[in-house]
Protein backbone atom coordinates (compact mmCIF):
# COMPACT_ATOMS: atom_id res chain seq x y z
CA UNK A 1 0.00 0.00 0.00
CA UNK A 2 2.73 2.42 0.90
CA UNK A 3 4.93 1.89 -1.98
CA UNK A 4 2.20 2.31 -4.05
CA UNK A 5 1.23 5.57 -2.47
CA UNK A 6 4.53 6.83 -2.96
CA UNK A 7 4.73 6.17 -6.84
CA UNK A 8 1.21 8.07 -7.31
CA UNK A 9 3.00 10.67 -4.70
CA UNK A 10 5.44 10.94 -7.39
CA UNK A 11 3.71 10.67 -10.43
CA UNK A 12 1.68 13.56 -9.30
CA UNK A 13 4.68 15.94 -8.09
CA UNK A 14 6.25 14.88 -11.55
CA UNK A 15 3.42 16.17 -13.84
CA UNK A 16 1.84 18.82 -11.54
CA UNK A 17 3.54 22.55 -11.76
CA UNK A 18 4.02 26.25 -12.44
CA UNK A 19 4.20 27.07 -16.31
CA UNK A 20 8.13 27.83 -15.99
CA UNK A 21 8.39 24.00 -14.96
CA UNK A 22 5.81 22.33 -17.68
CA UNK A 23 8.18 24.88 -20.10
CA UNK A 24 11.21 23.58 -19.03
CA UNK A 25 10.36 19.99 -19.63
CA UNK A 26 8.79 20.28 -22.70
CA UNK A 27 11.71 22.03 -24.16
CA UNK A 28 13.80 19.33 -22.96
CA UNK A 29 11.40 16.87 -24.58
CA UNK A 30 11.66 18.45 -27.40
CA UNK A 31 15.45 18.63 -27.68
CA UNK A 32 15.44 14.30 -26.92
CA UNK A 33 13.00 13.71 -29.67
CA UNK A 34 15.31 16.09 -32.04
CA UNK A 35 18.36 13.75 -30.10
CA UNK A 36 16.40 10.88 -30.94
CA UNK A 37 15.91 11.22 -34.43
CA UNK A 38 19.62 12.15 -35.02
CA UNK A 39 20.78 8.88 -33.60
CA UNK A 40 17.96 6.99 -35.56
CA UNK A 41 19.82 8.30 -38.25
CA UNK A 42 23.38 7.14 -36.92
CA UNK A 43 21.93 3.72 -36.42
CA UNK A 44 20.33 3.78 -40.19
CA UNK A 45 23.49 4.70 -41.83
CA UNK A 46 26.41 4.02 -39.20
CA UNK A 47 29.30 6.26 -37.81
CA UNK A 48 30.22 6.91 -40.69
CA UNK A 49 27.56 10.05 -40.89
CA UNK A 50 29.37 11.53 -37.31
CA UNK A 51 32.99 13.58 -37.60
CA UNK A 52 34.49 10.62 -36.73
CA UNK A 53 36.86 8.49 -38.53
CA UNK A 54 39.26 5.70 -38.57
CA UNK A 55 42.11 8.37 -37.50
CA UNK A 56 39.69 9.97 -34.66
CA UNK A 57 37.03 7.00 -33.36
CA UNK A 58 36.40 8.92 -30.21
CA UNK A 59 35.08 12.67 -30.15
CA UNK A 60 32.16 14.63 -28.85
CA UNK A 61 30.16 11.25 -27.39
CA UNK A 62 33.49 10.05 -25.52
CA UNK A 63 34.76 13.50 -24.45
CA UNK A 64 31.39 14.34 -22.71
CA UNK A 65 31.45 10.68 -20.70
CA UNK A 66 35.24 11.76 -19.75
CA UNK A 67 34.06 14.49 -18.04
CA UNK A 68 30.38 13.26 -16.57
CA UNK A 69 32.04 10.23 -14.89
CA UNK A 70 33.81 13.03 -13.02
CA UNK A 71 30.11 15.26 -12.07
CA UNK A 72 29.12 11.32 -10.93
CA UNK A 73 31.91 10.72 -8.75
CA UNK A 74 32.24 14.09 -7.14
CA UNK A 75 28.67 13.80 -5.03
CA UNK A 76 31.13 11.75 -2.53
CA UNK A 77 32.16 15.20 -1.58
CA UNK A 78 28.91 15.88 0.22
CA UNK A 79 27.94 12.25 0.66
CA UNK A 80 31.10 11.45 3.12
CA UNK A 81 30.34 14.47 5.45
CA UNK A 82 26.55 14.01 5.66
CA UNK A 83 26.45 10.60 5.94
CA UNK A 84 29.78 9.16 7.60
CA UNK A 85 30.79 12.50 9.42
CA UNK A 86 26.84 13.54 10.13
CA UNK A 87 27.93 17.16 9.10
CA UNK A 88 24.09 19.06 9.64
CA UNK A 89 25.00 21.33 7.10
CA UNK A 90 24.73 18.77 4.00
CA UNK A 91 22.04 16.82 5.95
CA UNK A 92 19.61 18.61 3.28
CA UNK A 93 21.75 19.28 0.22
CA UNK A 94 22.85 15.47 0.00
CA UNK A 95 19.65 13.95 -1.48
CA UNK A 96 20.53 16.64 -3.94
CA UNK A 97 23.86 15.41 -5.05
CA UNK A 98 22.84 11.87 -5.36
CA UNK A 99 20.34 12.85 -7.71
CA UNK A 100 23.22 14.56 -9.66
CA UNK A 101 24.84 11.53 -9.50
CA UNK A 102 22.39 9.45 -11.02
CA UNK A 103 21.49 12.11 -13.75
CA UNK A 104 25.14 11.80 -14.96
CA UNK A 105 25.46 8.40 -14.80
CA UNK A 106 22.63 8.09 -16.48
CA UNK A 107 23.96 10.56 -20.10
CA UNK A 108 27.52 8.28 -19.14
CA UNK A 109 26.23 4.81 -20.07
CA UNK A 110 23.97 7.04 -22.51
CA UNK A 111 26.74 8.08 -24.28
CA UNK A 112 28.97 4.98 -24.20
CA UNK A 113 26.26 3.22 -26.26
CA UNK A 114 25.87 5.99 -28.85
CA UNK A 115 29.79 5.77 -29.50
CA UNK A 116 28.63 1.72 -29.88
CA UNK A 117 28.60 0.77 -33.84
CA UNK A 118 25.41 -1.23 -34.70
CA UNK A 119 21.82 -1.26 -33.46
CA UNK A 120 20.62 -0.71 -30.09
CA UNK A 121 19.78 -4.58 -29.95
CA UNK A 122 23.53 -4.99 -29.66
CA UNK A 123 23.37 -3.07 -26.19
CA UNK A 124 22.92 -6.11 -24.27
CA UNK A 125 26.42 -6.64 -24.93
CA UNK A 126 27.69 -4.07 -22.60
CA UNK A 127 25.51 -5.19 -19.79
CA UNK A 128 27.13 -7.10 -16.63
CA UNK A 129 26.20 -10.65 -16.16
CA UNK A 130 24.31 -11.39 -19.30
CA UNK A 131 26.79 -9.63 -21.38
CA UNK A 132 30.09 -10.51 -23.26
CA UNK A 133 31.63 -8.36 -21.57
CA UNK A 134 35.30 -9.27 -21.57
CA UNK A 135 36.03 -8.89 -18.14
CA UNK A 136 38.98 -8.63 -16.32
CA UNK A 137 41.30 -8.03 -19.75
CA UNK A 138 39.09 -5.12 -20.47
CA UNK A 139 39.36 -1.39 -19.26
CA UNK A 140 35.98 -0.86 -20.44
CA UNK A 141 34.78 -3.69 -19.13
CA UNK A 142 35.78 -2.62 -15.68
CA UNK A 143 34.63 1.22 -16.54
CA UNK A 144 30.53 -0.27 -17.59
CA UNK A 145 30.54 -2.79 -13.96
CA UNK A 146 31.99 0.34 -11.85
CA UNK A 147 29.25 2.67 -13.46
CA UNK A 148 26.50 0.10 -13.35
CA UNK A 149 27.21 -0.15 -9.73
CA UNK A 150 26.96 3.00 -8.40
CA UNK A 151 24.32 4.06 -10.26
CA UNK A 152 22.61 1.00 -8.08
CA UNK A 153 24.05 2.48 -5.16
CA UNK A 154 23.36 5.79 -5.85
CA UNK A 155 19.30 5.06 -6.21
CA UNK A 156 19.28 2.60 -3.65
CA UNK A 157 20.43 4.52 -0.91
CA UNK A 158 18.46 8.23 -1.51
CA UNK A 159 15.11 5.63 -2.69
CA UNK A 160 15.67 3.63 1.29
CA UNK A 161 16.04 7.01 2.67
CA UNK A 162 13.02 8.75 0.92
CA UNK A 163 10.73 6.11 0.87
CA UNK A 164 11.06 6.02 4.92
CA UNK A 165 9.98 9.49 5.06
CA UNK A 166 7.18 9.38 2.95
CA UNK A 167 6.20 6.40 5.20
CA UNK A 168 6.53 8.41 8.58
CA UNK A 169 9.58 6.40 9.73
CA UNK A 170 13.24 7.02 10.92
CA UNK A 171 15.64 4.94 8.06
CA UNK A 172 17.68 2.68 10.22
CA UNK A 173 21.25 3.52 9.73
CA UNK A 174 22.82 -0.06 9.67
CA UNK A 175 20.98 -0.71 6.40
CA UNK A 176 22.39 2.10 4.80
CA UNK A 177 25.23 3.41 6.36
CA UNK A 178 27.06 0.17 5.09
CA UNK A 179 26.31 0.63 1.71
CA UNK A 180 27.70 4.45 2.05
CA UNK A 181 31.06 3.46 2.83
CA UNK A 182 30.69 1.69 -0.22
CA UNK A 183 30.08 4.00 -2.25
CA UNK A 184 32.73 6.12 -0.92
CA UNK A 185 34.87 3.80 -2.26
CA UNK A 186 33.20 3.13 -5.66
CA UNK A 187 33.08 6.74 -6.23
CA UNK A 188 36.80 7.50 -6.38
CA UNK A 189 36.98 4.05 -8.40
CA UNK A 190 34.73 4.80 -11.09
CA UNK A 191 36.98 8.00 -11.98
CA UNK A 192 40.36 6.35 -11.94
CA UNK A 193 39.15 3.46 -13.91
CA UNK A 194 38.35 5.84 -16.70
CA UNK A 195 41.41 7.33 -16.16
CA UNK A 196 42.98 4.08 -16.60
CA UNK A 197 41.28 3.35 -19.53
CA UNK A 198 42.89 6.14 -21.57
CA UNK A 199 45.94 5.92 -19.77
CA UNK A 200 46.58 2.06 -20.66
CA UNK A 201 47.15 3.13 -24.43
CA UNK A 202 50.39 3.09 -25.22
CA UNK A 203 50.07 4.03 -29.03
CA UNK A 204 48.52 7.14 -27.35
CA UNK A 205 51.22 8.97 -25.38
CA UNK A 206 48.97 12.17 -24.81
CA UNK A 207 47.19 10.07 -22.74
CA UNK A 208 49.94 7.45 -21.06
CA UNK A 209 50.93 9.55 -18.53
CA UNK A 210 51.07 8.46 -14.49
CA UNK A 211 49.76 11.94 -13.83
CA UNK A 212 46.20 11.07 -15.81
CA UNK A 213 44.21 9.60 -12.70
CA UNK A 214 45.08 12.67 -10.40
CA UNK A 215 44.65 14.89 -12.95
CA UNK A 216 40.90 13.27 -13.24
CA UNK A 217 39.93 13.38 -10.03
CA UNK A 218 41.18 16.93 -8.91
CA UNK A 219 38.85 18.12 -12.13
CA UNK A 220 35.66 15.76 -11.07
CA UNK A 221 35.88 17.39 -7.58
CA UNK A 222 36.00 21.24 -8.99
CA UNK A 223 33.64 20.62 -12.45
CA UNK A 224 31.31 18.40 -9.82
CA UNK A 225 30.65 20.91 -6.56
CA UNK A 226 30.34 23.48 -8.75
CA UNK A 227 27.61 22.70 -10.55
CA UNK A 228 26.42 21.11 -7.74
CA UNK A 229 26.55 24.90 -5.90
CA UNK A 230 24.47 26.31 -9.27
CA UNK A 231 21.71 23.55 -8.39
CA UNK A 232 21.41 24.07 -4.82
CA UNK A 233 21.44 27.93 -5.16
CA UNK A 234 18.50 27.96 -8.11
CA UNK A 235 16.74 25.09 -5.42
CA UNK A 236 17.41 27.56 -2.78
CA UNK A 237 16.10 30.66 -4.53
CA UNK A 238 12.95 29.65 -6.01
CA UNK A 239 11.68 27.07 -3.59
CA UNK A 240 11.12 26.93 0.41
CA UNK A 241 13.44 23.88 0.50
CA UNK A 242 16.68 25.72 3.05
CA UNK A 243 19.87 25.01 2.04
CA UNK A 244 22.19 25.94 4.68
CA UNK A 245 24.27 28.70 3.54
CA UNK A 246 26.56 27.32 5.38
CA UNK A 247 26.65 24.16 3.26
CA UNK A 248 27.40 26.05 0.37
CA UNK A 249 30.24 27.84 1.91
CA UNK A 250 32.38 24.34 2.50
CA UNK A 251 31.23 23.20 -1.01
CA UNK A 252 32.86 26.54 -2.66
CA UNK A 253 35.80 25.86 -0.50
CA UNK A 254 36.08 22.46 -1.63
CA UNK A 255 35.71 23.44 -4.92
CA UNK A 256 38.43 26.25 -4.71
CA UNK A 257 41.38 23.69 -3.38
CA UNK A 258 40.21 21.00 -6.38
CA UNK A 259 40.68 24.10 -8.88
CA UNK A 260 43.67 25.07 -7.16
CA UNK A 261 45.35 21.56 -7.48
CA UNK A 262 43.91 21.30 -11.04
CA UNK A 263 45.90 24.20 -12.17
CA UNK A 264 48.61 23.04 -10.69
CA UNK A 265 48.93 19.44 -12.42
CA UNK A 266 48.24 21.20 -15.35
CA UNK A 267 51.13 23.30 -15.12
CA UNK A 268 53.48 20.51 -14.34
CA UNK A 269 51.89 18.88 -17.18
CA UNK A 270 52.71 21.70 -19.75
CA UNK A 271 56.33 21.38 -18.09
CA UNK A 272 56.54 17.90 -18.81
CA UNK A 273 55.73 17.95 -22.70
CA UNK A 274 57.44 21.13 -23.66
CA UNK A 275 60.82 21.73 -21.59
CA UNK A 276 61.96 18.94 -23.33
CA UNK A 277 60.20 18.47 -26.28
CA UNK A 278 60.15 15.04 -27.87
CA UNK A 279 58.16 13.51 -31.08
CA UNK A 280 55.80 11.70 -28.53
CA UNK A 281 54.82 15.07 -27.39
CA UNK A 282 53.06 16.42 -31.21
CA UNK A 283 49.87 15.88 -29.75
CA UNK A 284 50.43 18.37 -26.77
CA UNK A 285 51.79 21.10 -29.27
CA UNK A 286 48.66 20.28 -31.84
CA UNK A 287 46.55 20.81 -28.88
CA UNK A 288 48.19 24.10 -27.61
CA UNK A 289 50.13 25.91 -30.35
CA UNK A 290 48.87 23.74 -33.36
CA UNK A 291 50.64 21.91 -36.26
CA UNK A 292 51.44 23.78 -39.72
CA UNK A 293 47.98 24.97 -40.46
CA UNK A 294 46.54 22.60 -38.39
CA UNK A 295 45.06 24.33 -34.95
CA UNK A 296 41.25 23.77 -34.83
CA UNK A 297 41.72 23.35 -31.30
CA UNK A 298 43.61 25.45 -29.85
CA UNK A 299 40.84 28.21 -29.15
CA UNK A 300 39.42 25.95 -27.54
CA UNK A 301 41.50 24.60 -24.46
CA UNK A 302 43.09 28.51 -23.95
CA UNK A 303 39.64 29.56 -23.52
CA UNK A 304 39.41 26.72 -21.29
CA UNK A 305 42.39 27.05 -19.39
CA UNK A 306 41.25 31.05 -19.22
CA UNK A 307 37.98 30.14 -17.91
CA UNK A 308 39.36 27.66 -15.04
CA UNK A 309 42.12 30.29 -14.20
CA UNK A 310 40.31 33.62 -13.63
CA UNK A 311 37.46 31.61 -11.73
CA UNK A 312 40.35 30.08 -9.76
CA UNK A 313 41.87 33.51 -8.95
CA UNK A 314 37.92 34.88 -8.14
CA UNK A 315 37.23 31.93 -5.75
CA UNK A 316 40.99 32.73 -3.67
CA UNK A 317 39.44 36.20 -2.93
CA UNK A 318 37.33 35.25 0.24
CA UNK A 319 34.66 38.22 -0.31
CA UNK A 320 34.23 37.43 -4.03
CA UNK A 321 33.84 33.76 -3.06
CA UNK A 322 31.26 35.17 -0.20
CA UNK A 323 29.29 36.79 -2.66
CA UNK A 324 26.97 34.64 -3.54
CA UNK A 325 26.32 36.40 -7.40
CA UNK A 326 30.01 35.77 -8.06
CA UNK A 327 30.22 32.32 -6.79
CA UNK A 328 27.28 31.61 -9.42
CA UNK A 329 29.67 33.05 -11.82
CA UNK A 330 32.72 31.26 -10.98
CA UNK A 331 31.06 27.95 -10.53
CA UNK A 332 29.31 28.61 -14.25
CA UNK A 333 32.88 29.69 -15.44
CA UNK A 334 34.73 26.13 -13.74
CA UNK A 335 32.00 23.93 -15.09
CA UNK A 336 32.23 25.30 -19.04
CA UNK A 337 36.04 25.36 -18.39
CA UNK A 338 36.47 22.00 -17.22
CA UNK A 339 34.27 20.33 -19.78
CA UNK A 340 36.71 21.96 -22.41
CA UNK A 341 39.66 20.77 -21.15
CA UNK A 342 38.67 17.46 -19.64
CA UNK A 343 36.45 16.72 -22.94
CA UNK A 344 37.27 17.83 -25.81
CA UNK A 345 41.24 18.77 -24.95
CA UNK A 346 41.54 15.71 -23.57
CA UNK A 347 39.99 13.14 -25.61
CA UNK A 348 40.48 14.49 -29.34
CA UNK A 349 44.00 15.45 -29.31
CA UNK A 350 45.03 11.95 -28.44
CA UNK A 351 44.25 10.86 -31.96
CA UNK A 352 45.80 14.06 -33.62
CA UNK A 353 48.11 13.24 -34.95
CA UNK A 354 48.22 9.48 -35.45
CA UNK A 355 50.91 7.14 -34.68
CA UNK A 356 51.82 7.45 -38.20
CA UNK A 357 51.99 10.92 -37.91
CA UNK A 358 48.74 11.80 -39.91
CA UNK A 359 46.71 14.76 -39.27
CA UNK A 360 43.20 13.97 -39.75
CA UNK A 361 40.75 16.93 -37.99
CA UNK A 362 38.02 16.39 -36.07
CA UNK A 363 34.32 18.58 -36.54
CA UNK A 364 31.31 16.87 -35.04
CA UNK A 365 28.59 16.72 -37.80
CA UNK A 366 24.75 17.86 -36.76
CA UNK A 367 24.18 14.52 -36.20
CA UNK A 368 26.76 13.93 -33.50
CA UNK A 369 25.60 17.97 -32.14
CA UNK A 370 21.60 16.77 -32.01
CA UNK A 371 22.94 13.49 -29.99
CA UNK A 372 24.58 15.25 -27.18
CA UNK A 373 22.14 17.83 -26.66
CA UNK A 374 19.74 14.62 -27.00
CA UNK A 375 21.73 12.93 -24.03
CA UNK A 376 21.80 16.02 -21.82
CA UNK A 377 18.83 16.91 -22.21
CA UNK A 378 17.31 13.32 -21.14
CA UNK A 379 20.17 13.98 -17.89
CA UNK A 380 18.65 17.39 -17.00
CA UNK A 381 14.93 15.76 -17.06
CA UNK A 382 16.21 12.89 -15.15
CA UNK A 383 17.44 15.28 -12.59
CA UNK A 384 14.52 17.16 -12.48
CA UNK A 385 12.17 14.31 -11.95
CA UNK A 386 14.67 13.41 -9.05
CA UNK A 387 14.49 16.99 -7.38
CA UNK A 388 10.61 17.10 -8.10
CA UNK A 389 10.18 13.57 -6.16
CA UNK A 390 12.08 14.61 -3.20
CA UNK A 391 11.67 18.27 -2.35
CA UNK A 392 8.01 17.15 -1.06
CA UNK A 393 8.54 14.51 0.67
CA UNK A 394 11.72 16.02 2.20
CA UNK A 395 9.64 19.17 3.24
CA UNK A 396 7.11 17.06 4.66
CA UNK A 397 4.63 17.95 2.35
CA UNK A 398 4.22 14.60 1.19
CA UNK A 399 3.25 11.47 3.06
CA UNK A 400 1.74 8.33 3.01
CA UNK A 401 -2.42 7.97 3.31
CA UNK A 402 -1.85 5.09 4.96
CA UNK A 403 0.37 6.56 8.11
CA UNK A 404 -2.03 6.02 11.60
CA UNK A 405 -4.36 9.18 11.70
CA UNK A 406 -3.98 10.41 8.22
CA UNK A 407 -7.64 12.02 7.45
CA UNK A 408 -7.77 11.17 3.80
CA UNK A 409 -6.91 7.19 4.13
CA UNK A 410 -8.71 4.98 1.67
CA UNK A 411 -12.22 4.08 3.00
CA UNK A 412 -11.44 0.49 3.68
CA UNK A 413 -11.03 0.32 7.66
CA UNK A 414 -9.24 -2.30 9.22
CA UNK A 415 -11.33 -4.34 11.63
CA UNK A 416 -9.20 -3.76 14.63
CA UNK A 417 -9.83 -0.28 15.95
CA UNK A 418 -7.08 1.35 17.76
CA UNK A 419 -6.71 4.50 19.26
CA UNK A 420 -3.55 7.29 19.12
CA UNK A 421 -1.82 9.55 21.53
CA UNK A 422 -4.01 12.93 21.17
CA UNK A 423 -0.62 14.41 20.12
CA UNK A 424 -0.84 12.74 17.01
CA UNK A 425 -2.15 14.94 14.50
CA UNK A 426 -3.49 14.04 11.10
CA UNK A 427 -1.19 14.26 8.17
CA UNK A 428 -2.73 15.49 4.88
CA UNK A 429 -1.16 15.47 1.53
CA UNK A 430 -2.12 17.71 -1.27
Amino acid sequence: MHFRAFLLSALRSVTSGERRYHLWMGSLTAIMLIGAYGYSVQVSHGLGVTGMSDHVSWGLYISNFAFLVGVAAAAVILVQPAYVLKDVDFGRAVLIAEGVAVSALVMCLAFVMANSPGTPTKWWRLTPVIGLLNWPSSMLAWDVIMLNGYLVLNIVIPFYILYSHFTGREPERKKYVPFIYVSVVWAVSIHLVTAFLFAGLPARPFWNSALLGPRFLASAFTAGPAFMILLLGFIRSQTTYDISEKAIAKLATATTVAAQVNIVMLISELFFKFYSPTKHNINARYLFLGVDEHHALVPWIWTGIALNTVATIGLMIHPLRRNLRWLMVACAMLFVGIWIEKGVGLVIPGFIPTPLGEIVEYTPTWVEVTVTAGIWALGLFVLTVLVRVALPIELGQSRSPYIAGALDAPVVRPRTTRTYPKDVRPVRTR
